[in-house]
């Protein structure tokens, strides 16, 4: 297995999710925490909600549910007055496979 990292992506250009921590009721704004992996180099890790968040909208990372062949795209949702979270994105609509990923 791959190299694990913890709040850093770092030079990735795209992660697989591959499990999400919720703090809560099942419900996209309560994911805190997901695990992730680069199919090209194996390298895993973790990171806050927050954080991916940020590597997704500002240093233009990339992050997916499903295999490279048949994914659905994570988005960044932005509620007026609250606290940005992911969504999945695919066949035009925004999703629930992030939910559906296992827990860590």
């Amino acid at each position: 297995m791959g190299k694990a990292a913890t709040e850093s992506i770092g030079e990735v250009l795209a992660v697989r999710n591959t499990h999400v921590r919720l703090s809560g009721s099942i419900d996209h704004e309560n994911i805190t925490h997901f695990r992730w992996v680069e199919e090209e180099s194996s390298k895993t890790g973790s990171i806050a909600k927050a954080s991916l968040v940020e590597w997704i909208d500002i240093q233009g990372g990339r992050a997916y549910v499903g295999s490279p062949n048949g994914r659905a795209d994570v988005g960044v949702i932005r509620p007026q007055g609250r606290v940005p979270y992911l969504r999945t994105y695919a066949d035009g609509e925004w999703n629930n496979n992030l939910l559906s990923l296992p827990r860590f």
